[in-house]
């Protein structure tokens, strides 16, 4: 059976770090969601913009997948770039997409967590002050229409880059809105809170950076697998990291990059025969 979760909030879950920084994650027990099947994950995941790129779902798959050595990992990405809390009321087309997707993937799956991540663009105005109460409608809907009331909700912080430059500029209360999302976590059953202390951003100033992403999933299992808050990056992030980029590849995620390849125009037919051939004998 596959362990699902579903992917929801704004860019930063969607994912917009640039793929080339990062290697990529090929791992045959992790699929995504994608025209109503289960698929091998590619980045990016959550296809909500053109510039979608890499999120903390790969990372967090990859490091749930080593724990789970005979299981498989579904993600269903739901994510909306530049969504407003508002945009994400349970009377909205987001929220009901999202309900829609996790619905059809339980039909194949166990919904076993929730991954939200948004807050960027309710850090002005005075937002926060309403935050908490919005929140807690959203969160309470997602679990009565999923049938899930003990489901796990992990919920990530904000940048500390936000609020200096580039598009974080105008993410003036990101501070405030970081406040009201620890304080729900804090007091909300089965709900998480994960920091996002220390990582950095794209250019724009308000988009985590590829590598950054890398380590805000590992710390998002960190608080799924323990039940626990992560107030503080962990200790061994790099070295975790590592271990995905040494793991060799299964013969199926070979033919599967290799046929890849042959597809975007990286190798001629000609050598994805012979490389293919080679993968089968091996």
């Amino acid at each position: 059976m596959i362990k699902s979760f579903l992917m929801v909030g704004q860019s930063n879950m969607a994912g917009r770090g640039f793929i080339h920084e990062v290697p990529q994650i090929y791992n045959e027990r992790i699929q995504m969601l994608r025209n109503g099947r289960w698929q091998m994950m590619t980045e990016p995941i959550n296809y909500d913009r053109h510039v979608s790129g890499i999120s903390l779902a790969g990372s967090f798959a990859d490091a749930w997948s080593r724990q789970n050595q005979e299981d498989t990992i579904g993600l269903i990405p739901c994510a909306e770039g530049g969504s407003t809390l508002d945009e994400w009321a349970v009377d909205g087309v987001l929220f009901r997409h999202a309900v829609t997707e996790a619905k059809f993937a339980m039909e194949s799956s166990e919904l076993t967590g929730i991954l939200w991540h948004q807050g960027e663009s309710d850090s002005v105005n005075g937002n926060y002050k309403v935050y908490y109460n919005k929140l807690l409608l959203i969160i309470e809907a997602f679990r009565k229409e999923l049938n899930a009331p003990d489901i796990p909700i992990i919920i990530g912080g904000l940048g500390e880059f936000l609020g200096k430059e580039g598009f974080g500029k105008s993410c003036t209360e990101y501070k405030f809105i970081n406040e009201e999302l620890q304080k729900f976590a804090f007091e909300q059953d089965n709900c998480f809170f994960v920091t996002a202390s220390g990582l950095t951003s794209n250019p724009d100033g308000i988009h985590i950076d590829a590598i950054s992403q890398r380590k805000f999933g590992l710390r998002y299992f960190e608080a799924f697998s323990n039940r626990q808050h992560v107030l503080k990056p962990l200790i061994n992030e790099d070295e975790l990291l590592n271990l995905n980029n040494a793991r060799t590849h299964t013969k199926n995620e070979k033919i599967y990059i290799k046929s890849m390849e042959f597809a975007l125009g990286k190798i001629s037919y000609e050598e994805f025969v012979s490389q293919f051939m080679q993968t089968n004998n091996d």
